[in-house]
């Protein structure tokens, strides 16, 4: 299946699919169907692609780009849940029968999605098991991720919590350059103080006193992790 979307040619092939946390292992006699029931979607950076408390009508596999996902607590205040790159799954409320999605998920670079209508998807799960196992397997390793969170959050100094956000980041989006590994995601320091469960102003501070260190280098919304056995270090104190 080729489609042509807003200048974006992309091919989804059976290799793409069985690369895709959802889909991996599905039998190659079902990816045909699989195909047949998607859509493809493309999103600017800075488009939402749904609002907390959105019916759970899709589910999207993200091909290329990435999105963030967010949550909203009742006084205004925004969390950053998770970063998702190619091959990860949002929308995932659509896969266990919730109604609506507990968070947001806008685009923080130019994306195409996969998309399936939640009748389509829960069909291929109850069709295909492996597709279905698939799903258990990442959800619960998005609870387990959460669980490491709240107690981070609960438990650890402002230090070490920034700490471990920056290496989740790295392990999410890392790449590799001559200056060491690069989140390759447009992030401020904002997006790391909700994701630390701090403010602005610690980060910050924080950042400057590792870049003193040379473990990590910031530029307008990059990061570069120089020495990641150091940052390791003072995430494991």
């Amino acid at each position: 299946m080729r489609r042509k979307t807003g200048g974006m040619d992309f091919h989804l092939n059976p290799e793409f699919l069985q690369g895709t946390e959802l889909f991996r292992d599905v039998p190659a006699a079902a990816l045909h169907e699989i195909q047949a029931a998607s859509s493809q979607r493309r999103v600017a950076a800075g488009q939402v692609v749904f609002r907390q408390g959105d019916s759970a009508a899709a589910l999207y596999v993200v091909a290329t780009g990435r999105l963030r996902a967010t949550q909203t607590t009742a006084d205004g205040q925004q969390v950053i849940i998770r970063y998702l790159g190619p091959g990860e799954v949002a929308g995932y409320t659509t896969l266990s029968g919730g109604g609506v999605h507990p968070g947001a998920v806008i685009a923080v670079e130019d994306a195409l999605l996969i998309s399936w209508t939640s009748a389509a998807i829960k069909r291929l799960m109850a069709e295909h098991s492996s597709i279905a196992m698939n799903a258990v397997a990442f959800l619960g390793a998005r609870y387990h991720e959460m669980q490491v969170r709240i107690r981070e959050l609960s438990t650890e100094k402002v230090e070490r919590r920034i700490a471990h956000t920056v290496l989740r980041l790295v392990e999410q989006a890392g790449r590799r350059t001559a200056r060491g590994i690069e989140i390759a995601i447009p992030l401020s320091r904002q997006d790391l103080a909700e994701m630390s469960g701090t403010t602005l102003h610690t980060v910050s501070r924080t950042l400057s006193a590792w870049e003193e260190q040379k473990i990590v280098s910031c530029g307008r919304r990059r990061v570069v992790v120089a020495k990641a056995d150091v940052l390791t270090s003072i995430a494991e104190v």
